[in-house]
């Protein structure tokens, strides 16, 4: 059954992905030119505004996916988007603007809620599969939406994008609805047994979401400030800089379309610390770059540590989840994961300030070699 519904909800996510991951790069157009807000330090304030409120919301939100359903979720935090969008494209002054994107934190998480409802219809091997998937859903949405919505951009008012946008996720719920099943119903666990299992995995979730934060922190600690350090370390054009900056997300497209994906260099336990490793030598080697091809090769090589990394991880996340309260997992893992990307950019932004452009880098690497001492401790599984 999952690979018939994968499809489905790898469709659903990736279009409200598109204008989720695709609009905060035209916020500061929206503010001067629809708004007239002058200040551009607003505009960094309303870029981490819905990731916030995602990072508050997801655990609830899992919670409840639990109780009532995650098919329910996910037509939830789809419709939620949708009416955010409608607000953000009405909104009259900025006030209203911003509590649209409040409503799109809030009422959204559509990644966590579609990661808990495979969790329905895969098990092991075949949920980290989709869960790298889910992945490549993101990483496609990250890269094409920027163009699709730059092209739009010089034909419609950026703001007035977002209630054409909006009609995409209502798309989505409708595909939800019509296609993928309902919830199975849970069997009552044994009593004894679910309280062990409880017990070991506790430690494991725990470790799991530390790792998210300290990977994802890393990986979003130079995302702001990669493309202008690009142009002023090689002197390349803004589009080529920018192709640079895609090139690890379409390295792992690359990688999970092909054969490449069932290597044995993926998924394993060591494949995270190693990973990471890959990571940290990459950031060294973009924040000591002179060239255009030390750049290049500096990001073939993050785009390698990152497939390894969000591979293990995602086999990581399916060896713990249990169908019982996928939802709340996966809203936790989800949240930990906002408050990095959260973290990083506030962080990065100090350090930038405090230092040069190259401190995101060695920001991200010294986060990266933390992250690599947690990822060789394993918490002991109880066996049973």
């Amino acid at each position: 059954m999952s690979q018939s519904v994968l499809p489905v909800i790898l469709l659903s996510h990736f279009i409200a992905a598109l204008v989720a991951l695709g609009m905060p790069p035209f916020f500061g157009l929206i503010l001067t030119d629809t708004f007239a807000v002058e200040h551009t330090l607003w505009v960094g304030w309303f870029y981490v505004i819905p990731t916030v409120c995602t990072a508050v919301a997801a655990p609830f939100w899992g919670r409840m996916a639990d109780r009532f359903g995650r098919r329910w979720s996910l037509l939830r935090a789809q419709v939620g988007l949708s009416v955010a969008f409608i607000v953000a494209g009405l909104a009259p002054d900025v006030i209203t603007f911003a509590v649209a994107l409040m409503a799109q934190g809030f009422l959204g998480g559509t990644f966590a809620a579609s990661s808990a409802y495979l969790s329905t219809v895969a098990r092991g091997q075949n949920l980290a599969e989709s869960l790298n998937w889910m992945q490549g859903s993101a990483r496609s949405a990250m890269i094409l939406a920027p163009i699709l919505l730059g092209f739009f951009i010089t034909r419609v008012p950026a703001q007035h994008l977002y209630l054409y946008m909006a009609i995409l996720p209502l798309i989505s719920a409708l595909l939800v609805w019509k296609l993928a099943p309902r919830d199975p119903v849970l069997g009552r666990p044994d009593d004894q047994k679910h309280a062990r299992e409880k017990a070991s995995a506790s430690a494991g979730w725990l470790r799991l979401r530390l790792l998210y934060f300290g990977f994802n922190f890393a990986l979003v600690a130079s995302f702001p400030y990669f493309i202008p350090w690009t142009q002023a370390r090689t002197g390349m054009t803004a589009a080529m800089a920018g192709v640079l900056y895609s090139l690890p997300h379409a390295l792992y497209l690359l990688i999970l379309v092909s054969p490449l994906r069932r290597s044995q260099c993926f998924g394993k336990p060591w494949g995270l610390p190693v990973g990471l490793a890959l990571f940290a030598l990459s950031y060294v080697i973009q924040a000591t770059a002179g060239t255009t091809s030390t750049v290049l090769a500096g990001r073939w090589i993050m785009g390698l540590g990152m497939t390894t990394c969000l591979f293990a991880l995602n086999a990581e996340t399916a060896s713990l989840t249990r169908m019982e309260n996928a939802g709340q997992s996966f809203g936790v893992l989800d949240s930990a994961g906002k408050w990095a990307g959260v973290a990083a950019g506030v962080l990065a932004g100090v350090a930038t300030g405090m230092s040069s452009q190259t401190a995101p880098f060695w920001l991200g690497a010294g986060v990266t070699l933390l992250t690599i001492t947690l990822s060789v401790y394993r918490p002991n599984r109880s066996h049973h």
